[in-house]
C-alpha cells in the first residue's frame, strides 16, 4: 500500500494557479485532484512528484508551510495604471533563471579573456532626446543613415540588425519556447521581451512567440534600455508603452531608430491617400507595416481610433497566417536563435580549450553528445 503524503491543500491550488493549467485539466491526470485541493484526500509521493513535474514546481515547495512568494528576479517595466502583473508563470521564471546562468558564465569568461566593459552601457538618460540617442545607437552599430533601404524585406533588416548588435557585445536571443521544450510555450501577453543589463555581457531576450513583425520594434526598444543602463522585463500591449517615463523613452528611441520623423512626415504625404499606405511604407522603411502605423500615431498623422483598428486587422491576419504556416524547419538553425551567435561560440571555444568541461557546456547550451557536435557544425564553431 503506497504512503500518502500530507500536503496542505493551498499549496496544491498554488501549484495549479501557478502553472496556468485548469481543474479539468489536471483531473484528467490525476482523478483525485479535486480532493487533493480541498484537503479531502492525498497524494502519494510517487503522485507528488508527478504533480510537480506536470506543473513546473521545485519538488521541495510543497512541503512548505505557506505558499512562496516568487518576485521577479528582475525590474518589471509593465506598469500599466499603475497595475502589475501579480504572479509571474514557472515559464518566464524559468527562461529569466537560465538566462541569466548564461550571462554569469559569459561575463566570467569575457574577463577572464581580459575584454574591456563595453562603453555605451549606462550612458544616457531618459531625459535626453530620443532622436539623438536613436542617432547614437545606429552609429555604434556601424549602420549608415537609411541602412535597410538596400535590403528586399523588413525580415532581412531585422537578421541584420541581430547581427550588429551582437557585434558590438550583445547577447540577442529570441525563443518562443522554455530552452527546447516545445511544451512549455512562452505567453505574448505576458512578456514581449526582457533585457539584463551588464557592462560585459548584457543580454538581449525577444519573445520568439511573439509576430516577427513587432520582434524589430521590441529589440531596439531593449537596446535602448541597455544605453540607460536599465534592465527588466517590459511588455507593451499593442505596441504601446506603459505609464513608466523609461518605457516610453526607450519606445520613442526604438520609433525614431525604425522610422526617422524627417523621412516619415513627407514618405506620408506621398502614400496616405492610397488603399495599403501602411504597407507601402513598410516596403520603403523596411519595417512591419504595424511598426509603420503605430509611427504614424506618435507624429499624430492618424487617430488612435485608426491605428487600433489597424492593428486588430494585421493581428489576426497574422494569427491565420500562422495558422496556415506548415511549420518545422531547422532545429539546429532555430537553436541558432534561441541562444545567439557570441554565446555557443565562446561556449564551444572554451570547451575546445580544456577552460570548460563538455557537462558544464551541455547544461549552457541545453544539448548533450551528438547534438551538441551538430549544432557546433552547423553554425560552423570550432568543435
Amino acid at each position: 500500500m503506497s504512503v500518502r503524503v500530507t500536503i496542505l491543500p493551498e499549496l496544491i491550488r498554488w501549484a495549479r494557479e501557478r502553472s496556468g493549467w485548469s481543474v479539468e485539466a489536471l483531473t484528467a491526470v490525476f482523478p483525485a485532484f479535486p480532493k487533493w485541493e480541498a484537503g479531502e484526500a492525498h497524494p502519494t509521493m510517487k503522485q507528488l512528484e508527478k504533480l510537480a513535474a506536470r506543473t513546473y514546481a521545485p519538488l521541495g515547495y510543497f512541503f512548505l508551510t505557506a505558499p512562496p512568494e516568487e518576485p521577479l528576479p528582475i525590474p518589471d517595466f509593465r506598469t500599466v495604471t499603475d497595475r502589475r502583473v501579480a504572479r509571474p508563470s514557472p515559464h518566464l521564471l524559468d527562461t529569466i533563471h537560465a538566462v541569466q546562468l548564461r550571462q554569469d558564465w559569459m561575463r566570467g569568461f569575457l574577463i577572464e579573456q581580459g575584454e574591456p566593459p563595453l562603453d555605451f552601457v549606462a550612458t544616457r538618460t531618459a531625459q535626453d532626446a530620443p532622436r539623438e540617442v536613436a542617432l547614437e545607437i545606429r552609429n555604434t552599430l556601424g549602420l549608415e543613415a537609411r541602412w535597410s533601404r538596400g535590403l528586399d524585406t523588413w525580415e532581412e533588416a531585422l537578421r541584420l540588425l541581430v547581427q550588429k548588435i551582437e557585434g558590438i557585445g550583445v547577447l540577442v536571443m529570441i525563443n518562443g519556447v522554455v530552452e527546447n521544450n516545445t511544451h512549455r510555450p512562452l505567453n505574448v501577453d505576458e512578456f514581449r521581451g526582457f533585457v539584463l543589463c551588464d557592462s560585459y555581457a548584457p543580454v538581449i531576450f525577444i519573445n520568439g512567440a511573439d509576430a516577427k513583425a513587432a520582434q524589430m520594434f521590441t529589440l531596439v526598444h531593449e537596446l535602448a534600455h541597455l544605453w540607460l543602463g536599465q534592465g527588466g522585463l517590459t511588455d507593451f500591449k499593442e505596441l504601446m508603452p506603459s505609464d513608466n517615463v523609461v518605457e516610453i523613452f526607450c519606445n520613442r528611441v526604438a520609433a525614431e531608430f525604425l522610422v526617422p520623423a524627417e523621412e516619415m512626415n513627407p514618405a506620408w504625404q506621398e502614400v496616405k491617400d492610397g488603399d495599403t499606405p501602411f504597407e507601402s511604407l513598410a516596403r520603403f522603411f523596411k519595417v512591419s507595416p504595424v511598426v509603420v502605423a503605430r509611427r504614424a500615431l506618435d507624429l499624430q498623422l492618424i487617430s488612435r481610433g485608426q491605428y487600433f483598428d489597424y492593428y486588430k486587422s494585421y493581428k489576426e491576419a497574422a494569427a491565420d497566417r500562422r495558422a496556415r504556416s506548415s511549420g518545422g524547419g531547422n532545429f539546429y538553425l532555430t537553436l541558432g536563435s534561441r541562444l545567439g551567435k557570441r554565446f555557443p561560440a565562446a561556449v564551444y571555444s572554451a570547451a575546445k580549450g580544456g577552460r570548460l568541461q563538455y557537462r558544464d557546456a551541455y547544461q549552457l547550451t541545453g544539448l548533450s553528445g551528438t547534438s551538441y557536435d551538430r549544432f557546433g557544425k552547423e553554425l560552423g564553431f570550432a568543435v
